[in-house]
């Protein structure tokens, strides 16, 4: 009788938004032989449907369980994803400014990681993916590699499995140096369907995008680069 050797895949968390970047992140983690452990995080946003395209995303591509953890930063961070502040809106992407925008939140990734870190050490992995962008993206600081290098070093100092030397710490930047058009691309190559994601930082009825704000913009821009269109509704197209 033959005997079929099982090997155990190496565990990762990943950090999920809804959005397609986060989308490519966890097919990119999947790609790479990891069993993925989605997370995802409530922190006082002013629309929710960004959580419910998190979870179609996760089910779709094959996480073994998708975590909504509620976090606090609304009530102490403001931004206009957490307030009544309006959202920057413009007619082309070519108008963003090199300014940190309105909807820039406050410490949003340090705590997120924090949280996915200690998630991480719980389920005995150190291997940790976060779909932030320097290359096509709004500005925000967490989103940097000085920040994810310095991010990195801090929790190998942290953590009581890095400490003692059972496995590192890894923060895993898949999408980190890409454009938007080669992010997609490389999301349609392993499958994500992007119908599923959520991307608008201020959407209308039915959630539907609302084709003005940095995230829509730069989402549009992405697929009209790559000659594919974007296959969610918006409200201005």
């Amino acid at each position: 009788m033959s005997r079929v050797s099982l090997t155990k895949r190496p565990r990762a968390v990943v950090l999920l938004s809804g959005g397609l970047d986060s989308a490519t992140c966890l097919a990119i983690a999947r790609q790479e032989g990891f069993e993925t452990f989605g997370i995802s995080f409530s922190y006082g946003q002013r629309h929710a449907g960004e959580l419910r395209a998190a979870g179609r995303v996760a089910a779709a591509l094959g996480a073994r369980t998708h975590r909504v953890v509620p976090v606090g930063l609304g009530a102490l961070a403001r931004s206009a994803l957490t307030d009544s502040l309006d959202v920057p809106k413009h007619a082309r992407v070519e108008e963003l400014g090199d300014e940190i925008p309105l909807t820039y939140v406050p410490a949003r990734n340090t705590v997120f990681l924090s949280l996915a870190l200690a998630w991480a050490e719980t389920l005995g992995t150190g291997d940790i993916f976060i779909g932030v962008n320097a290359r096509d993206y709004s500005g925000y600081p967490d989103c940097r590699p000085e920040f994810i290098a310095a991010y990195q070093r801090m929790a190998n100092l942290a953590i009581k499995a890095a400490v003692e030397g059972t496995w590192p710490v890894r923060i895993h930047t898949p999408l980190i140096a890409l454009s938007k058009a080669e992010i997609i691309r490389r999301g349609l190559e392993l499958g994500v369907d992007y119908s599923l994601t959520h991307s608008c930082y201020d959407p209308g009825p039915g959630e539907v995008a609302c084709g003005c704000c940095d995230a829509c913009l730069l989402r549009l821009r992405g697929f009209a680069e790559l000659g594919v269109p974007d296959p969610i509704p918006y409200q201005t197209l």
